[in-house]
């Protein structure tokens, strides 16, 4: 009884406090993919022999060139957003009092091919969806500062942390335990995220060549948002296709172009989402789809779009914790896709 009072209580707190907690995670969103990013581009800098013939890196060197390097990624990701993409999707809102009247219009012809009536109660508004998006995405701006302000704090934070673990006062086992978990879970959401990123931009930037051989309108602007629909598991990559062909469907003159859409985006959602994608990040995490589509419900449910985005992360990190506990081991696996997971480390 005590166990469900407080499961209660943890799950009101994440609810009310969603203002507060949304904006760290998506600084440590950053965080994370700024530090993976970089980690990368020190991976391929090229390394200098020494007169025995090892290999020596000028580790402060080449820190403040990735570093660079990640800021400089992330940058013209923004500068591209905010230049291309950005104006035609106010150029999309815009237009969607006469997509609202065209999907009328292919509503009726529905109507009339199969001889059922369809309740104009049932029928999307448009213009209303888009004004309910367009002010979450404000209400996530004005967020952005204490965003910026948590990420600063925590690039200046992570050269302390591991002196800040050593100086707990805790026993030497539990010190060693518990940096074990941090840096697997640090380790782990850095190729998750890195991985994922690559993948949903690759997949992104091939629906926008894809679009544009088509002729579907506004190409950049849906595969921005096949990019961010990407990072959430199953329902995000139904949103990716549906969305574009849709808007193919009511805006086409003919159903070829929805027909050529709907081609297009789903190979590219079955080569990159179930073949590249499981086999790239199945070797960062082993976790049982069913415990991604049930976490995604319930994160959904508490914090909404933002929920569904960082679901995972916070299902690998619950996953990795838990597998390193006699007492709670049993839940990471079930949480795991075949019942293998990490060995319990014993601190000598």
């Amino acid at each position: 009884m005590n166990n469900l009072v407080f499961f209660i209580a943890l799950i009101f707190l994440l609810w009310i406090g969603r203002s507060i907690f949304i904006p760290i995670l998506f600084a440590t969103f950053l965080w994370y993919l700024l530090n993976a990013i970089a980690a990368y581009y020190r991976k391929i800098m090229p390394c200098y022999k020494t007169s025995k013939g090892s290999c020596k890196t000028p580790t402060k060197l080449y820190n403040f060139i990735s570093g660079f390097l990640s800021f400089a990624t992330i940058g013209g990701i923004i500068y591209l957003f905010a230049t291309q993409i950005k104006p035609m999707l106010i150029e999309l809102y815009q237009s969607t009092p006469v997509l609202q009247q065209k999907l009328l219009i292919f509503s009726n012809y529905l109507s009339d091919k199969i001889g059922v009536n369809i309740d104009i109660n049932l029928i999307p508004n448009l213009p209303q969806i888009a004004g309910y998006i367009g002010s979450s995405l404000a209400g996530i701006a004005t967020s952005t500062g204490m965003v910026l302000i948590y990420m600063i704090f925590m690039f200046i934070e992570q050269s302390s942390f591991n002196k800040k673990i050593d100086a707990m006062p805790i026993s030497k086992l539990k010190s060693k335990k518990l940096r074990f978990i941090l840096n697997s879970i640090d380790e782990n959401m850095k190729k998750y995220l890195f991985t994922k990123t690559f993948i949903s931009a690759a997949t992104g930037l091939c629906a926008y060549f894809a679009l544009k051989i088509i002729g579907l309108e506004y190409a950049s602007v849906w595969a921005f948002i096949i990019f961010i629909l990407n990072y959430i598991p199953t329902i995000g990559s139904i949103l990716a296709c549906a969305l574009p062909i849709a808007f193919a469907l009511i805006s086409g003159d003919t159903w070829h172009l929805a027909l050529f859409t709907a081609i297009a985006l789903v190979s590219l959602e079955i080569i990159f989402g179930n073949i590249i994608d499981p086999k790239l990040t199945g070797k960062t995490l082993n976790i049982s789809t069913l415990a991604i589509l049930i976490n995604l419900v319930f994160w959904g449910m508490i914090w909404g779009p933002a929920g569904m985005f960082f679901s995972v992360p916070i299902l690998a990190a619950v996953y990795i914790t838990t597998a390193q506990f006699s007492s709670t081991r049993w839940i990471a696996t079930l949480l795991s896709t075949d019942g293998k997971i990490p060995d319990e480390t014993q601190p000598d």
